[in-house]
């Protein structure tokens, strides 16, 4: 995942993890401006992270891609801080799209010197 999406223009993949915990650390670390995460991590959950993300750091924007598209699912990210939700097999174009419009728009407000969105 993080290979497609760093072959966006615009986009420099800054870290990855699958436990929550490290995911949180990496992004402070990273000063990401924008996280992609699946619900299913091997240590903890996707709405772990989401929640501490908007407890913590509301000004980074979450992007939940995940094969488990119900609409409760759905309804449980968004209340707990995703600004976005995709389904991997449906609407991943949309994500891919989203995620370079983002890109694109941080890029063009020159919040970063060098003009990467960090994911």
């Amino acid at each position: 995942m993080a290979t497609l999406l760093g072959a966006l223009d615009g986009v420099e993949i800054v870290g990855e993890a699958e436990e929550s915990g490290a995911a949180l650390t990496g992004i402070e670390t990273g000063a990401a401006d924008l996280v992609v995460t699946e619900l299913h991590l091997s240590g903890g959950t996707g709405m772990e992270l989401l929640t501490s993300l908007a407890k913590k750091m509301p000004h980074v924007i979450a992007i939940v891609l995940t094969n488990h598209s119900g609409a409760w699912f759905r309804r449980a990210c968004l209340m707990s801080g995703a600004h976005y939700f995709f389904d991997k097999t449906s609407e991943f174009d949309l994500a891919r799209n989203t995620i370079q419009r983002i890109a694109g728009e941080h890029r063009t407000r020159a919040l970063l010197p060098s003009g990467a969105h960090h994911v």
